[in-house]
């Protein structure tokens, strides 16, 4: 494993992309040529760029440069986000270029940043905003990440996809009533689409937070934060916390559900195999595929 320090970059973009396969084939052959370290997975849709990768220091400045000149990733002053952290080992195992009809599935197509987004609130912000009584407050994450951690006060929809949101908006929220709408997500681009939806359908004061979570525990400190818990990160870090450190959390191999360390120690808990929310539905050709490619890994890095 190697354990240097990487640079983790997370960032979006809402840009036209005309020809994916020939921006895939150059962000490929310029990483392969030029940032031997780069780790992480960028999505190319025709409405712009999303990802998180990481390399080392050095690469990864050439490597954010380049998508830069390309895509306008940190220069841009509209629907854009670019976000620095670190992790102290390597947090992807490859790093792959992907088409995707969209950045963030929605299948809904007046849901358009291009046209229209919310109001963007900075994290300095954030607080006074989501103190104000008359704001509701809506986690737009799975609700796999909202066990992690939580604004307090937040209405989480429990999703399990986001093509939800739009089903949960038309049960549970009404314009006439709902004046002040204030959402977040992991980094902003959730947000970005679910303010575009909400705007389309008649919400008239739509905020969302800059930046997302990671821009507001990178900026607020934690005695003077409304933020409960950590927050989840899709990389194997698997959660960061104020100033974006590492959590300890960790996940299951069966399932991909994040695990507190109390987890850990629960009868149904069995390393790279399965966890309390999968073991009584695992089959036994799934558990035994599961132990051995656990083996595996234990030959190569050491079992811990």
């Amino acid at each position: 494993m190697n354990n240097e320090n990487y640079k983790v970059a997370a960032m979006y973009r809402f840009v036209p992309i005309d020809d994916i396969p020939s921006m895939r084939a150059e962000i490929y052959a310029y990483a392969q040529n030029n940032v031997p370290s780069i780790c992480g997975t960028l999505l190319l849709a025709p409405e712009g760029i999303n990802g998180t990768i990481a390399a080392l220091p050095e690469d990864m400045d050439k490597m954010a440069a380049f998508l830069d000149e390309k895509l306008g990733v940190m220069s841009s002053e509209t629907a854009c986000e670019f976000k620095y952290s670190h992790a102290t080992f390597k947090p992807f195992n490859r790093f792959k270029v992907r088409p995707k009809k969209e950045l963030i599935t929605l299948r809904k197509p007046e849901a358009n940043p291009h046209e229209k987004v919310g109001e963007y609130v900075e994290a300095e912000n954030w607080n006074d905003l989501i103190s104000d009584p008359d704001v509701l407050l809506i986690d737009t994450r799975n609700e796999y990440e909202t066990r992690v951690g939580i604004f307090e006060g937040a209405i989480d929809p429990k999703m399990d996809i986001f093509t939800e949101f739009p089903d949960w908006v038309e049960k549970n929220l009404d314009p006439e009533k709902h004046k002040k709408v204030a959402m977040f997500c992991t980094g902003g681009i959730r947000c970005e689409k679910a303010s575009s939806y909400m705007l389309a359908h008649g919400f008239e004061n739509v905020y969302h937070l800059k930046g997302g979570i990671l821009k507001y525990l990178e900026t607020i400190p934690a005695d003077e934060s409304k933020w409960k818990g950590d927050c989840f990160v899709f990389d194997q870090r698997v959660a960061v916390g104020h100033g974006l450190k590492e959590s300890e959390w960790t996940i299951c191999h069966g399932c991909r559900e994040p695990l507190e360390a109390k987890d850990l120690e629960r009868p149904e808990f069995e390393r790279g195999v399965c966890c309390h929310h999968c073991a009584a539905d695992l089959t036994p050709e799934r558990a035994k595929a599961f132990r051995d490619r656990q083996k595996h890994y234990a030959g190569i890095y050491g079992d811990d």
